[in-house]
């Protein structure tokens, strides 16, 4: 771990140097899942993901950035569609909510104006939506959702199984790869959720949400949706820079952003 990611950990910061920061200083939560990740990929993928993202960006702040300031990463996640699967361990809505409920008054309480999720876990997003708006209403802090996918792909960058891809897939499973090659069983990936095309193509064609509330074993058998077996290193190293140049534009986006109606 870089020292100059060590000196934005919230954890190894005073309550003297925290009270001292200005009103810009961006707070990060970052939050994953602990579940099956088909045969190949760690359980922890999600979190890991996340936290490995934030720690990047975060590296390359520089003397005139605003202060960021990196909590301890929220592993557990809202994992109810992957139970069943050996390896999943899930907290329940409510669980979770009051979880970041709790952390949106904590932080509020310390005297900060901007807290951002860095959500690394798709099963998380409509409850982070939930309660960001529920802690604004509660402490007044403007809250920030972040999820690195929704950065998309960098240029020349496809991923082959994008019809139906969502989880365990090309895109994962090549990130993963950069990040540690050792946490990849590649010899042990398989495709499956095939179906999911199926699902997937009637929420294209519509513009709108999916149309039923899907569980990972409607659609896979092995818990991958997607094709993870032509996974790479370099594509998974392209598509992390490209999300880490695209946070670190948000951090600073974030810290001179002010609510304001026009006067």
């Amino acid at each position: 771990m870089s020292a100059s990611y060590m000196s934005h950990e919230w954890g190894r910061l005073s309550a003297a140097r925290l009270a001292a920061t200005p009103k810009d200083a961006v707070v990060v939560q970052p939050i994953g899942s602990v579940e099956q990740h088909g045969p190949h990929l760690p359980v922890f993928t999600d979190a890991y993901m996340a936290e490995s993202l934030v720690r990047a960006s975060v590296g390359l702040l520089d003397e005139n950035d605003p202060d960021v300031w990196v909590l301890p990463t929220l592993s557990y996640g809202r994992s109810v569609e992957h139970a069943g699967f050996v390896g999943t361990v899930t907290l329940s809505t409510d669980t979770l909510i009051a979880v970041c409920r709790d952390v949106g008054r904590s932080v509020a309480a310390s005297g900060f104006h901007r807290l951002v999720f860095v959500n690394g876990h798709g099963g998380n997003v409509a409850l982070l939506d939930v309660v960001a708006r529920d802690i604004r209403v509660e402490t007044g802090m403007m809250v920030f959702r972040i999820m690195a996918s929704h950065f998309g792909l960098p240029e020349l960058v496809e991923c082959p199984d994008a019809q139906y891809a969502a989880h365990a897939d090309y895109l994962e499973t090549s990130v993963m790869l950069a990040l540690d090659s050792s946490l990849v069983h590649i010899d042990l990936a398989e495709a499956d959720g095939e179906s999911a095309a199926r699902l997937f193509g009637t929420q294209a064609a519509r513009g709108a949400p999916l149309p039923t509330a899907w569980l990972t074993r409607d659609l896979s058998r092995n818990g991958v949706i997607g094709d993870p077996r032509t996974a790479n290193a370099e594509t998974g190293r392209r598509i992390f820079e490209h999300w880490q140049r695209q946070l670190l534009a948000s951090f600073r986006e974030i810290a001179a952003f002010e609510f304001g109606l026009p006067g």
